[in-house]
């Protein structure tokens, strides 16, 4: 199985900075106004080398580089003095009012093809591995963790999280971020050999992960051998219900004939049953009721999929949405997470329709790892995010 082990972290100077102002979603998840908000709140904040300003057009990614060796040079930036795992946790109030935690490990994991100690569960896109890749190759450097769960029971039982934390804040949507070091020889050694039992599967950062593994062939190739870049830094998370949230990413339509009628076409695939009763929570109706939800400038449809629609197709609604689409006339698709988002944009004209997607469960995912399947693109939404910038790794 794949090594999972510590290493000599870089990690902001507290003297220099202030950590909640320099940490910042991951990249996927932060639009250009997001994007251009984190950078005027702080010249350091992470935002900076792990997005590149496009206005800076090809030099983007070099100019990335040279900000994070200015960063170390000046102590804004510090390495740590030895090798250690990162305890990760998140806590967070959801939908319905419970306060939900996630706790993790970051660490280095050995990079393998997929399928084998590595089970990736969502297909990717070629844009966003491109410019990873060119961060790679600039920074030398993993600027943010991807995201596997890990099949170790009680890998989170191993995590010591009773001393005062390394660093804690939290967040503007109210996510409480805690970090520990930790650099115990016996506890790290436990560490390593839990998450090296089981194979892990790729939760989040399916990108990052494939662009690791492009990025370790060129050194190979190059040096012979891989050295650092043989490994990626990864946040691992016991796969357990109790540590993980999953909403659903949902679809917005747009580029579609004026005056198609989604209801009547996607009939073939998805019964219309009505508008959802008027105050109820729309997300507990559609997992009741076992439906989709249509979202159309003039009203709510649910969909409940035809059981003879989708024979062989996994039982995912991205999967059974992707069949009806397929049939659709020429189309944008695009993804959106948020349930007020789908509506904002149905309503202003964005998009001429949207589609609210059940979430798939930990099952689910990890049935499609161990099958050596993958859902479609966008599938699953982790919450809360970990943010990037409170620990980096060096490729040099």
């Amino acid at each position: 199985m794949a090594r999972f082990e510590p290493f000599a972290g870089i990690r902001y100077n507290p003297k220099h900075t202030r950590l909640g102002g320099v940490i910042a979603p991951p990249y996927d998840v932060i639009d250009a106004a997001q994007r251009d908000a984190l950078a005027a709140q702080d010249p350091h904040n992470a935002v900076l080398i792990d997005v590149p300003s496009e206005a800076d057009g090809d030099q983007r990614y070099r100019l990335a580089g040279q900000r994070l060796e200015a960063w170390l040079a000046e102590g804004t930036l510090v390495v740590d003095q030895r090798p250690s795992f990162t305890a990760y946790r998140m806590t967070a109030t959801d939908e319905a009012g419970v306060a939900r935690h996630t706790t993790g490990v970051i660490g280095a994991l050995e990079l393998s093809p997929p399928g084998t100690d590595i089970l990736p569960h969502e297909h990717t896109t070629p844009k966003a591995k491109s410019d990873r890749l060119e961060l790679l190759r600039s920074c030398r450097a993993n600027l943010s963790a991807i995201w596997g769960l890990s099949l170790a029971h009680g890998l989170t039982d191993l995590l010591p999280l009773e001393d005062p934390p390394l660093a804690e804040i939290v967040d503007d949507d109210g996510v409480r971020h805690t970090i520990w070091r930790i650099d115990d020889s016996e506890v790290c050694e436990a560490i390593s050999a839990a998450v090296a039992s089981h194979p892990v599967v790729v939760a989040d950062g399916h990108h990052r992960y494939e662009t690791s593994l492009a990025y370790k062939g060129e050194r190979e190739a190059l040096h012979g051998h891989a050295g650092a870049a043989g490994s990626t830094m990864t946040y691992i998370v016991e796969l357990v219900e109790d540590e993980l949230t999953v909403h659903a990413i949902h679809r917005l339509i747009s580029g579609l004939p004026d005056n198609t009628d989604l209801e009547m076409v996607l009939a073939p695939w998805f019964e219309a049953v009505g508008p959802p009763l008027a105050g109820a929570v729309v997300t507990a109706t559609m997992a009741e009721a076992g439906c989709l939800l249509l979202i159309l400038p003039d009203r709510d449809v649910l969909l409940r999929p035809r059981p003879d629609g989708f024979s062989s197709i996994p039982d995912l609604d991205s999967s059974r949405l992707d069949v009806a689409l397929a049939a659709l006339p020429a189309h944008t698709l695009s993804y959106q997470h948020g349930v007020e988002q789908v509506r904002a944009a149905v309503a202003s004209g964005a998009a001429q329709a949207g589609v609210l997607l059940r979430p798939a469960t930990v099952a689910q995912i990890e049935a499609t790892a161990h099958g050596s399947d993958r859902m479609p693109p966008k599938t699953t939404f982790f919450h809360p995010k970990p943010k990037t910038g409170l620990v980096f790794r060096s490729l040099a």
